[in-house]
């Protein structure tokens, strides 16, 4: 059943970040279990780590056809499906006793079901509120990279005192009830109703039209560039900064890594929503150019400090909130350049470059380390790739968007 009642919208929101949450610790917990899960399976940590390696894959290279089906079936019946197969991986996974399971149920199942989740939620919002994309897709995105903050130490707990078994199945299917109770209030609006941005397309754009389109392969570029950046920082961080020999330094009575890693997830979640609504206010491609740009002098800087502990907690936030932004940016102006009605579908190919780039950012970059035997040519390496996004919003994406949307 569609509503247009803009009260609703709101509510839409809040059930959108809940569903966004029960899904957030797939991606963000997974390194709690890599040991007990290595113990048990007889695995390294490198193979353990392809199961993390689908899940990301699986999540983003599907996520045309996720979308797809979310627009053709509606979206409480496939974030409802996508709640289930989350649950799911996990309970499965709990009971797996092979790396082949655990990559098909954790991995396989659980990147299909977060997959079609966060499509459909960031699809769904940026139909719900044409005004204020930037804002609504960052609170959606915030709850995905923020929810997971709930978890983590019950988790942990739970590890320590039921083992990794249980915990799964318990959290599992905790989670994916959670996830199907939200989903089961989700609507979608009435097309064509409710404010609209000043700089938007009116007319609906096919998938088909939009790729072929210069316009959808510039931001299509943009976002592997930065995904490339931030993703390189994820899955590498514990090992530069133990190279840089800051990782166990005490700094306020804890390790640096763990304190980095808490306030990344923190400033992470908090970039998104703040700089969606600067771009509803600034416009989309200012407000990369400062954000890409912003992000650019924050990794130099981290670099530069890399021998201080404290420096490198404090530049490691700075550094993220720099770089989450994107996850509200691309989608927001992804919708106003080629409009609503198959918007859930369209954010599925530009949310491919999430993917391409969690292989440069990951297994490349260590490649790249690893034959300079320094971590200076993988800075250098993102740090220009966070410039020249920078740039390109501001000198090539701004008319080129102005010139499409006069065509239209």
């Amino acid at each position: 059943m569609e509503s247009s009642k803009p009260s609703l919208r709101w509510v839409q929101l809040a059930l959108g970040v809940i569903c966004m949450m029960s899904i957030s610790s797939s991606q963000y917990v997974w390194t709690l279990f890599t040991k007990p899960l290595g113990a048990a399976l007889g695995a390294t940590l490198t193979e353990l780590q392809v199961t993390f390696s689908v899940l990301i894959v699986i999540q983003t290279f599907f996520s045309p056809l996720q979308g797809f089906l979310v627009e053709k079936f509606g979206p409480r019946l496939l974030l409802s499906v996508g709640a289930l197969l989350t649950g799911a991986s996990w309970v499965l996974a709990a009971h797996a006793t092979s790396l082949s399971l655990l990559y098909l149920t954790y991995g396989g199942l659980g990147g299909l079901g977060t997959g079609i989740i966060y499509v459909g939620v960031i699809g769904l919002m940026v139909t719900w509120f044409p005004d204020k994309r930037g804002l609504a897709c960052g609170l959606a995105a915030a709850g995905y990279g923020m929810g997971a903050l709930a978890t983590t130490f019950p988790i942990a707990d739970s590890l320590a005192a039921n083992g990794y078994q249980d915990t799964l199945q318990w959290f599992g299917l905790g989670l994916g009830l959670v996830g199907l109770a939200a989903a089961q209030g989700i609507r979608r609006p009435l097309s064509g109703k409710g404010p609209r941005p000043p700089a938007a397309l009116d007319r609906a754009v096919t998938p088909r039209e939009m790729l072929k389109t210069p316009l959808f392969w510039l931001l299509f570029a943009m976002m592997t560039m930065m995904s490339t950046s931030g993703l390189m920082v994820i899955s590498q961080m514990a090992s530069f900064s133990r190279d840089f020999g800051v990782a166990g330094v005490t700094v306020w009575g804890s390790a640096a890594l763990p304190w980095a890693l808490t306030l990344d997830r923190f400033t992470n979640g908090l970039t998104r929503p703040f700089f969606g609504w600067v771009s509803d206010r600034l416009g989309r491609e200012n407000t990369m150019t400062l954000a890409f740009g912003g992000e650019a002098l924050a990794m130099l800087l981290w670099f530069a400090c890399r021998d201080n502990a404290v420096l490198f907690v404090l530049l490691s936030g700075v550094v993220f909130f720099g770089w989450g932004e994107i996850f509200s940016l691309f989608p927001s102006i992804l919708t106003d350049s080629f409009g609503e009605a198959h918007g859930t579908t369209n954010y599925g190919f530009l949310y491919m470059a999430q993917g391409i780039g969690s292989i440069f950012g990951g297994p490349l970059a260590a490649l790249l380390h690893d034959a300079s035997g320094s971590w200076l040519p993988v800075f250098a390496l993102v740090i220009s790739c966070d410039l020249l996004t920078a740039l390109l919003a501001y000198v090539a994406l701004k008319p080129l968007r102005r010139r499409t949307l006069a065509a239209a």
